[in-house]
């Protein structure tokens, strides 16, 4: 039986995104049909790949924590697993031993990755700082470019099992994207978090907001005696 290292600790610390191709946009085939590969779009635009290189020397002082961290965690769990594989081989292994290593191995592995999170969580905002302008954006291309198309269907790939290549509205919308975005805000603001967070917590002081009372009790008259 053998233990390897796995998760974050063990792999990259970033993933870059990969830009996706664009095939060259031909005549309408049919005219008010276009197809727009949203990703494709994004990937490619000037604001996305700036980001992308900007990233790397802006959090410099994150990436080169995350990578010292990360080599400090495998240096850490390298005799622990060398231990665990050797012992697991053995005649008559003791498995409650192994267990207790396992759980140590693990507990060690977990903690660094969360390390290691914390540590880039500055170009995580970043990344999804840059892709939000981005999507605050692309509705605005695929109009505009749409409607220099004359097209009044948009579709995505998705939603398509087969069309000509003349149908591709990707290019278009692109080129409006980068007019509209030439560039995005690499740092976002303190205090800043995704949309999705923000949601959630609006939504939260929403619910706290309900649940509070609607006034306070009405105050006591004081009896008054007749005669």
């Amino acid at each position: 039986m053998k233990l390897l290292l796995k998760s974050a600790v063990a792999a990259g610390l970033v993933l870059s995104a990969t830009p996706i191709a664009i095939a060259p946009a031909a005549a309408q085939v049919v005219k008010g049909i276009g197809i727009v590969n949203y990703s494709a779009v994004i990937a490619n635009s000037n604001a996305y790949k700036n980001a992308e290189q900007q990233r790397p020397v802006t959090y410099k002082a994150q990436l080169d924590a995350a990578k010292a961290k990360k080599a400090q965690v495998e240096a850490q769990l390298k005799p622990l697993v060398d231990k665990f594989n050797a012992e697991s081989q053995a005649a008559n292994p003791n498995v409650p031993s192994l267990q207790q290593q396992a759980n140590t191995i693990q507990q060690i592995e977990q903690n660094g990755q969360r390390e290691i999170q914390s540590i880039l969580q500055p170009v995580a905002l970043s990344s999804a700082y840059v892709e939000e302008q981005i999507n605050d954006k692309i509705d605005e291309a695929i109009k505009a470019a749409a409607s220099k198309s004359k097209i009044g269907l948009v579709l995505t790939p998705d939603s398509v099992l087969h069309a000509d290549e003349g149908y591709n509205l990707t290019q278009q919308v692109l080129n409006e994207l980068n007019a509209v975005l030439p560039s995005a805000q690499l740092v976002p603001p303190q205090g800043w978090l995704p949309r999705q967070m923000r949601e959630q917590q609006a939504a939260q002081q929403q619910q706290q907001g309900a649940a509070a009372p609607a006034a306070a009790p009405a105050a006591t008259q004081p009896a008054t005696s007749g005669r």
